[in-house]
This record gives structure tokens, C-alpha cells and sequence, in this order.
């Protein structure tokens, strides 16, 4: 049987704000979702594709003189790919003297996967770190997951999954088993509005999280703070109302709204609906804290 293997977009490498103490971070590409605000726009198509960056481009042509397929050519604006002739082979991104073309993701086995991470293993063993799968959604490639947490469990590794928890329940627990920290997405807590600004219902998510709940699972809760879209007094009040409920979560990180993705976006020539948002004030803030520290002690700013 071939070894399973994970589309991932990138790899952060002592990563302070995706669990505890120092921890890698691995990215599995493609997610349901389409928040608005999302700052990793490479992790939402589950395809890999490559881009060309025009602006770096010194123009050699070495990339069409290599293309066996004939899928790029000179054009106005500098090279211009042919997505139906493109057979991702990548001899472009490997030729380009100027790093001109980047591939949006790239596969690995779980084997490799857990050699990148051991070789951060002193650090663990130093700080009390792990490892991070996040997203892109990781829970919609189960296989690659489960394989890659069963391997760093194996290792003595801790683990925690970065989910928005938007995925089948029984998908959802065979991953806990697994799983020593989930860290859970709560964008809002109106199902309409989590739709208009998510592509997706809150539904499921909310089941999910009492289900974790039930089996005693730990958990963090993570509230991306969007100033017009989920600050509201009703809004917070009914999420650490929620929240109090499920009796697993350790505590809630505040994520206040920012627009540092604006690059990504133009890089992969996106529109950024994120636009529309501005950064929540410090007052928003230290208002969103208090009201959510009436349901939970452990209440934080940032990751």
C-alpha cells in the first residue's frame, strides 16, 4: 500500500503562538471555509498551484526553454502560464534563477513529515513544546492527519490540531484520540451571519465542540475579532456564555483583526474582502476581555 501523503503549504518552525511553549507548525493546504478575514489565502484551495511572479521575473525565458510541456510563454506583462498544458512538474520553480514561479503547496509523506519535526525535537524537550497541525482546515485531509499525529504520539510528541472544527463529528473523534490540545475557531455565534462571512453555517462547529466537551478533550477557544462582524456586547456575551458550558475548554485567546494578508492576496491575485475591516481599538479590547472573563478566568490577548 503507498504511504499516505499530505498537501501541506508551509512549515513554521518555532512557532510562540500556536500552543503551548515552542512548537512546528505544519499547514495542511485547502478549507470549507471562506472567512472574509483569512490571512493564509494559499491554504484555502485544496489544489496545488504554481504562480508567477512578474515583478521578480529578470527575464532569462530559462522557464519556457525548460517547460517540456510548452505551458509558458513570453506575454505583455512578462510570462504568462497556460493552466491547461501545465503539468505542475515544477522544472519552472526549479530553473528560475529569480524565484519567479512558487507553487502554492507541495505534498509530503507522513515519514517526511516526521523527519522535518524531529529535527526540532530538543526544543520540545527543552521548553515543553510539540507539534501544531493547522490549516488550511487539517480535519479535511483525516488520513494524512491521523497518520501524522499517530507517528509524533509514537514519539512522545505533544500535539495539538488548529481547527475551525468544520468537519463530519466521527471525522472530529477519531482525530481527539489522537490529539493531546485542540485549538478551536468560534467566529460567531449566529448561524446567519457565520454564513454571510464564513461561506458556512455555525452549526456543526458548535455540535463539534460539545462533542469534544463530552469526552473530556482539552481545549482552547479562539475568537478572531472582527470589529463590525462579531464584537458586538450579544455576540460576546452568547460565545462565553457557550463557551462556560463546555466544561473542556481551558480558556479563550482573543485574535484582534488585522490586515497583514493584503500581500498574499495580491501575490495570488485575490481580492481581499478582509478590506472592509479595521483593527479592533484598544479599548475593543480591553471591553471584549472583560465581558468574556464574566464567563472564563483565562482570558487572552493574541495566541
Amino acid at each position: 500500500m503507498d504511504e499516505i501523503k499530505s498537501t501541506i503549504f508551509a512549515i513554521k518552525r518555532y512557532a510562540l503562538h500556536d500552543g503551548p511553549n515552542i512548537r512546528t507548525t505544519i499547514f495542511f493546504k485547502g478549507c470549507p471555509l471562506s472567512c472574509n478575514w483569512c490571512h493564509n489565502p494559499e491554504g484555502i484551495d485544496f489544489n496545488i498551484s504554481i504562480i508567477t511572479l512578474n515583478d521578480r521575473c529578470v527575464g532569462c525565458a530559462e522557464c519556457i526553454a525548460t517547460c517540456a510541456h510548452k505551458a509558458l510563454q513570453r506575454s505583455n506583462t512578462g510570462i504568462s502560464r497556460d493552466d491547461r498544458l501545465c503539468t505542475l512538474c515544477q522544472s519552472c520553480v526549479e530553473t528560475c534563477p529569480a524565484l519567479a514561479h512558487e507553487p502554492t503547496g507541495w505534498q509530503m509523506t507522513t515519514q517526511q513529515l516526521l523527519h522535518e519535526i524531529q529535527k526540532d525535537v530538543p526544543f520540545y524537550d527543552q521548553s515543553g513544546g510539540g507539534v501544531t497541525i493547522s490549516g488550511g482546515e487539517p480535519l479535511s485531509q483525516p488520513e494524512g492527519l491521523l497518520a501524522l499525529l499517530q507517528g509524533c504520539a509514537a514519539l512522545g510528541i505533544h500535539r495539538t490540531v488548529d481547527s475551525s472544527a468544520f468537519a463530519p463529528t466521527a471525522t472530529l473523534l477519531r482525530i481527539a484520540r489522537y490529539t493531546d490540545l485542540f485549538l478551536i475557531d468560534l467566529k460567531h455565534m449566529n448561524t446567519r451571519l457565520h454564513r454571510q462571512y464564513t461561506g458556512v453555517a455555525n452549526d456543526l462547529i458548535l455540535h463539534n465542540l460539545q462533542k469534544l466537551a463530552e469526552i473530556g478533550r482539552p481545549a482552547r477557544v479562539r475568537i478572531p475579532l472582527i470589529p463590525g462582524v462579531n464584537d458586538d456586547e450579544i455576540n460576546i456575551r452568547e460565545t462565553g456564555a457557550f463557551v462556560a458550558r463546555c466544561k473542556n475548554v481551558q480558556g479563550i485567546d482573543v485574535l484582534p483583526y488585522h490586515p497583514s494578508a493584503t500581500a498574499k492576496y495580491k501575490k495570488l491575485g485575490l481580492k481581499y474582502k478582509g478590506m472592509q475591516f479595521t483593527a479592533p481599538t484598544q479599548d475593543t479590547l480591553s471591553t471584549t476581555v472583560d465581558l468574556l472573563k464574566n464567563y472564563l478566568s483565562d482570558v487572552r490577548i493574541g495566541g
